[in-house]
């Protein structure tokens, strides 16, 4: 008995012999039972359900806007086909939209940030009338007029980043602030009155910025794709628009991995000044005299062409290939409604359903996506075979020490 139980220990010392534990029990797989495979059909076709799940979500998301916008086009161009499918009214649309556009465009650019500029209608009211007041009493050329309104709107800009960044005003209140005061240059400069040229009129190269063609289509709309094109490029595809985009998603991380947020919230502030600056050159030429309160009818189709826009094409983040189809589904609805014979608060109203309706998709998009990841997370901590309410039920449970199992006296080895 001495020599076989020596014998079975050199064995198990060598690895041929039943593997055991600390606590004298065998290793092994308990007869009767089988190792499930990793993985399996029914993991295989939740992951599926909800890949398709996403890819069918992320498409609408990214461009159901554009589908929409068609299908109004669509709908108008039925109930009216002798007037809206039409060369002149399309010109009509471009060229009357161009000016929100560019200022929904400037108005996009501190929301990717996640800051708003509401200065942006007084800004322009004053870029206008400032324009008209160098040309017109000034004696000023027109281009020189034109520079220098522009950098005037940077500069603007740059005093709502310096508020908002260093002195930590909110920048709903920095800028309502900035943009009474802009209001107030505005009645200073007119004295509550309209600047009319003479009676040469205005130079006609500077009319010439809006009411030009080119290639049969109102100039302005080219303009308009100018800018979108030159935000994409920043914001997509050089490192400012990802800094600014990481600001905008989480500044505490942005600036703990080294991003200057300040400065970089500065330029966001600045470049949406300019682009006022430019859009008020814009509406002096196509006005063609001054008026000091013109400007604040533009804030509401800003605003509702830049947070509508953040739900097409990158849903869920301020950008300029969706501004720009949010300002076009604007455009073609408003153009619509008036040829129908709406009458005259029927803009306000669309303008102010279509902000709520906005700023109601983008919040349910964010919702969306974050139900979306959670339940993917789920999917991958699950192991197989396992369900993921299973699987969370388990992770939020404590794990609780497994006891070791009484050693078998059938293992035990036989003293002689």
């Amino acid at each position: 008995m001495a020599t076989e139980t020596e014998s079975a220990r050199r064995q198990a010392d060598h690895g041929n012999g039943p593997q055991r534990d600390r606590g004298g029990a065998r290793k092994g797989t308990p007869q009767g039972t089988r190792k499930r495979p990793p993985g399996g059909a029914d993991k295989d076709a939740g992951s599926g359900s909800i890949t398709a799940r996403l890819r069918g979500g992320h498409l609408i998301g990214t461009y159901g806007l554009l589908g929409l916008t068609l299908l109004l086009f669509v709908i108008f161009a039925l109930a009216l086909p002798d007037t809206f499918p039409t060369m002149d009214n399309a010109s009509s649309i471009l060229s009357n939209q161009s000016i929100p556009a560019i200022l929904a465009l400037g108005a996009m650019i501190p929301i990717v940030t996640g800051k708003f500029d509401l200065s942006v209608g007084y800004g322009l009211g004053l870029a206008h009338v400032l324009a008209m007041q160098l040309i017109v009493n000034s004696g000023w050329s027109w281009p020189i007029a034109c520079v220098a309104v522009i950098i005037g709107g940077g500069i603007v800009g740059v005093l709502n980043g310096l508020l908002v960044e260093f002195a930590k005003i909110d920048s709903f209140i920095a800028t309502l602030g900035t943009g009474s005061l802009l209001y107030a240059c505005t009645g200073w400069i007119t004295d509550g009155a309209r600047i009319v040229p003479g009676p040469h009129g205005l130079p006609p190269a500077f009319t010439d910025l809006y009411d030009s063609t080119f290639l049969g289509l109102p100039v302005p709309a080219f303009y308009v794709l100018a800018l979108a094109v030159v935000l994409w490029l920043l914001l997509e595809r050089l490192p400012l628009g990802r800094y600014l985009y990481v600001i905008g998603s989480n500044a505490r991380a942005a600036d703990l991995v080294g991003i200057p947020t300040r400065r970089y919230g500065i330029y966001a502030f600045a470049g949406s000044g300019l682009v006022v600056g430019f859009a008020g050159v814009l509406l002096a030429a196509q006005q063609q005299i001054g008026n000091p309160s013109v400007g604040m009818d533009y804030l509401l189709p800003a605003f509702v062409g830049a947070l509508l826009g953040s739900t097409a094409i990158k849903p869920g983040r301020a950008n300029a290939a969706g501004t720009v189809v949010a300002v076009a589904i604007l455009a073609i609805g408003l153009a619509g409604i008036q040829q129908l014979g709406a009458e005259f608060w029927a803009t306000s109203l669309f303008n102010g359903g279509t902000l709520l309706l906005a700023v109601g998709l983008a919040g349910y998009s964010a919702r969306r996506r974050l139900r979306a990841g959670a339940s993917a997370t789920r999917r991958s901590l699950s192991p197989p075979g396992t369900e993921p309410a299973t699987v969370s039920a388990a992770v939020a449970a404590p794990e609780q020490p497994t006891p070791a199992p009484a050693a078998s006296t059938d293992d035990a080895p036989h003293t002689p």
